[in-house]
């Protein structure tokens, strides 16, 4: 399990979002750069424990409404090969020293342990507290193959990361996160797998929805 360190970061990763959000197609803030707060989220472990791996939600206030944003993480000890174009930035860990955060969207690691969880195999933890499951976040999955692990990130719009695998599944990271209107999130017609996890709102209401629909490939 990995270990949460009560310590500093320099920059901390919020520095490192206002200064990488908008260069995303899926980011829709104001003029100004972003207002972040912190809103939620939960962490997966690296089997390895190599890869620190977080999936935050942030909140913005920049814009006509606050508005959620689901920002997967990676923070490695070393630069990731051929990962340049997902680098959100460089931080200082006060126990670990350097650490390169990546879009984890990008990050094989990340990717595999997603596609884990959906499947059932591996199980969501706290952000803030070491060795403790997440029980807000809720996954499922309806098939019988195994859910692929080598997926590709291969598009972003201005509402989602879309992963694709090579049997023609199909990953997508809802990237703009919307409360479901009873608390109760539900798949998305024709999706065989998803995962729903809480927020945050700024004035302290907590929420529930989506934040990852799979959708795996016909039968040939």
């Amino acid at each position: 399990m990995a270990v949460i360190h009560r310590t500093t970061l320099q920059p901390t990763k919020l520095e490192l979002l206002t200064a990488w959000l908008p260069s995303r197609p899926w980011y829709h803030g104001g003029a100004g750069g972003p207002r972040l707060a912190r809103a939620g989220g939960f962490r997966l472990d690296d089997p390895k424990g190599e890869v620190g791996i977080e999936f935050m939600v942030v909140t913005d206030s920049s814009g006509a409404g606050p508005a959620a944003c689901l920002v997967p993480l990676t923070y490695r000890g070393a630069p990731l090969d051929g990962a340049e174009h997902a680098l959100v930035g460089t931080t200082e860990h006060g126990v670990l020293g350097r650490r390169w955060v990546y879009d984890a969207c990008h990050d094989p690691v990340a990717v595999a342990e997603l596609a884990a969880l959906i499947e059932g195999r591996a199980q969501a933890q706290a952000q803030g507290v070491s060795d403790t499951p997440d029980r807000e976040v809720v996954r499922a999955y309806t098939d019988q193959a195994p859910v692929p692990a080598d997926f590709t990130a291969v598009e972003d719009t201005e509402e989602h990361t879309a992963l694709s695998a090579p049997d023609g599944t199909v990953l997508r990271v809802l990237r703009t996160p919307e409360p479901a209107p009873d608390g109760s999130p539900l798949p998305e017609p024709g999706a065989s797998g998803h995962v729903a996890g809480a927020w945050e709102l700024p004035d302290g209401t907590r929420v529930r929805g989506l934040l990852c629909v799979l959708r795996t490939a016909p039968a040939a």
